[in-house]
């Protein structure tokens, strides 16, 4: 297929399949898969470049290591010591051993079985960080354990890498017809992914003694290190004074396949060497500008590898043994859950926390993908063998949505708790409840107990509640969703509630409860946007407030003041746009009531939209001529306004 034809294919694929996904609550790494699935195996659209755009794809493996290491300050490092040490580090080789352990009872020796061990310990950080992100969960101690988990993997790529070529054994799995020696495999990229020629003329690196390869090696490392601390950051601050973007850009991307490169040809993995860079500048100035120009591409490059694993696997194999081998994956899940389902109970994770950690990371990993070619590579795994468990790894990633929705649908409302210890005993309940204290609430929490008020405070994060403790807050933790804890917080005796827990679904549904059970409450809710109001006060809020709507009017008059109008002409513009916003959200209330999102509702949107254009036109014209006209705007930082 040419080019531009399979470029045009794969991306239609991408297009289609990946929205409909995220829709449907699959995520859009599943739609990756799908679509791959779809274009290949199902349609036949897609075929023998599949391998090769995968070679190409997995430079977005790099890029995310990349990505990770600029993300590994070594303060951050240092707070997460005990989870990445403990929980991350107990999960790798507890499952690295539980495989190989079953691998050695069904036959092979131990140098396979500790290589496919490693491989199967991982999981899938882009599934389960991009579906914690969706859903919210990144906040809570499941995810964050989870979390710790995943960082912990990724760094163990990197001995996992290492360590690939010395588990080959005497004689590796046959290629081309001819028993593949490890002598004769480079450590290059290529062979990393199962490609280059087996054959070909060693490299003046291949050449030297072993001991002058791993002084080598060392020094390419250590150069890595002190070029990206004294020679990388003034030679971005030369490019960034330029101020031309795309430069910038092409720096970014000029430093990681350069990198690359330099890892190749001393027979490393190119990941190691970006991730190590990532690390060196993650301190940098310009660390959030190198992952903004790099994320796009590795975003891209993954999403096209995602598509070639989807459109690579081979349903022949599948379908000579169905049974065999969606037994294996099923099993391969269920031995992980139940390891991390102990590391949580250790780790003193409870109820959905503990589900949430359980289930997310029970499938194996996208690295899978690129261990596998590394170790056929390397010679230590049998092509046939790679073949079906690459099938395998490839299943636990199609079922794993299923498992998120299993726990957001099924476990987690059952749960009783979502963190690590019981919720507390409300001994002294208030007036006020205040559920959750995140910056919105913690700000109206301030106002009421500066004016006196007695407020109790239900969060369901543990570090939060035991900070607001030590500077003298009544809090406890709790999940505000519980009616047991609801009633300990007093609330039958209560005069109000301020609902600003995270999630419009649980905010709507802790309103409906509250409103139904203790319907004499004053009930006041923070609303994401004007839609949500509707359904908070459907649900039965007295009062709500969109939670950035008065933040956004008042930068949006200092913005006014800065472009040069008088102070009052600004505030006399934020109080016409908060009235019409007002009145229009009492318009088209009984429209979104009766119809929903539909036409009628967005004409009057944009009816109103207009008469709001209408009221600022005129208003400009009415003070064109007044005395502000010679108005300049204050200085930067200047508070005294």
């Amino acid at each position: 297929m040419e080019l531009l034809a399979a470029a045009f294919v794969y991306l239609c694929a991408a297009v289609i399949a990946v929205p409909l996904a995220n829709r449907f609550g699959l995520g859009s790494v599943l739609g990756y898969l799908i679509a791959g699935v779809v274009i290949g195996p199902v349609l036949g659209i897609v075929g023998g470049e599949t391998v090769e755009l995968q070679h190409f794809a997995e430079f977005g493996v790099v890029m995310m290591l990349f990505l990770v290491g600029l993300e590994l300050q070594p303060a951050m490092l240092w707070r997460m010591r005990a989870q990445l040490l403990g929980l991350g580090g107990l999960q790798v080789v507890g499952t690295t051993m539980a495989v190989a352990a079953i691998a050695m009872a069904f036959g092979l020796t131990w140098q396979p079985a500790l290589a496919l061990g490693m491989i199967l310990a991982l999981s899938s950080t882009a599934i389960v960080l991009q579906t914690l992100n969706e859903k919210g969960w990144m906040s809570t101690q499941g995810g964050k354990s989870a979390f710790s988990v995943l960082l912990t993997q990724d760094i163990a790529v990197i001995p996992m890498l290492a360590l690939m070529p010395l588990l080959a054994v005497g004689s590796g799995p046959l290629l081309d017809g001819h028993a593949f020696m490890p002598s004769e495999a480079p450590w290059g990229a290529a062979h990393a992914a199962g490609g280059g020629d087996p054959h070909a003329a060693p490299t003046v690196f291949e050449t030297l003694p072993d001991w002058a390869q791993a002084l080598a090696v060392l020094a390419v490392i250590a150069a890595i290190i002190i070029v990206g601390r004294t020679v990388i950051r003034p030679i971005f601050r030369f490019i960034a004074e330029s101020k031309l973007r795309e430069i910038f850009t092409a720096a970014a991307l000029m430093l990681v396949i350069g990198i690359a490169l330099l890892m190749n040809y001393v027979g490393l993995s190119p990941a190691l060497g970006t991730f190590l860079a990532g690390v060196v500048l993650s301190d940098s100035e310009y660390r959030h500008e190198l992952e903004s120009d790099i994320e796009p591409f590795k975003g891209l490059l993954l999403g096209l590898f995602f598509i070639t694993v989807g459109a690579g696997i081979d349903f022949n194999l599948l379908f000579s043994n169905p049974v065999g081998l969606i037994g294996l994956a099923l099993g391969l899940m269920a031995l992980k859950a139940l390891l991390l389902f102990t590391l949580a109970t250790l780790f003193r994770l409870r109820g959905a926390d503990r589900w949430l950690f359980t289930l997310g990371l029970a499938q194996a990993g996208e690295f899978a993908f690129v261990l596998f070619g590394f170790a056929l590579g390397a010679g230590v795994l049998d092509p046939d063998l790679i073949k079906s468990m690459t099938l395998v790894v490839a299943l636990t990633m199609l079922m794993t949505p299923g498992l998120f929705i299993l726990h957001e649908k099924v476990l987690a409302p059952r749960s009783v708790t979502s963190a690590d210890r019981a919720a507390d005993e409300i001994d002294e309940p208030g007036k006020v409840v205040v559920a959750g204290m995140g910056r919105f609430g913690q700000i109206v929490t301030r106002m009421l107990v500066t004016n006196g008020h007695t407020v109790t405070v239900l969060d369901h994060d543990p570090e939060t509640v035991e900070n607001l403790t030590r500077v003298g807050f009544r809090a406890y933790y709790g999940d505000a969703m519980r009616p047991d804890l609801l009633h300990s917080a007093g609330l039958e005796n209560a005069d109000l509630l301020i609902a600003a827990i995270d999630g419009r679904e649980k905010q709507t549904e802790l309103v409906h409860h509250v409103a139904k059970t203790y319907p004499h409450v004053i009930i006041h809710a923070r609303a994401q946007d004007r839609h949500h109001v509707y359904e908070l006060e459907n649900a039965g809020a007295h009062h709500t407030e969109r939670e950035t709507f008065e933040a956004s009017l008042a930068l949006g008059r200092d913005a006014l003041i800065s472009l040069g109008y008088h102070p009052f002409r600004a505030e006399g513009a934020r109080r016409t746009f908060r009235d019409h916003d007002g009145s229009a959200l009492n318009a088209l209330r009984d429209t979104w009531n009766a119809e929903g999102v539909s036409g009628s509702y967005i004409d009057a949107m944009r009816a109103h939209g207009q008469t709001l254009f209408e009221l600022m036109k005129t208003d400009r014209a009415e003070r064109h001529d007044r005395s502000d006209r010679g108005w300049t705007p204050p200085p930067k930082g200047d508070a005294s306004l």
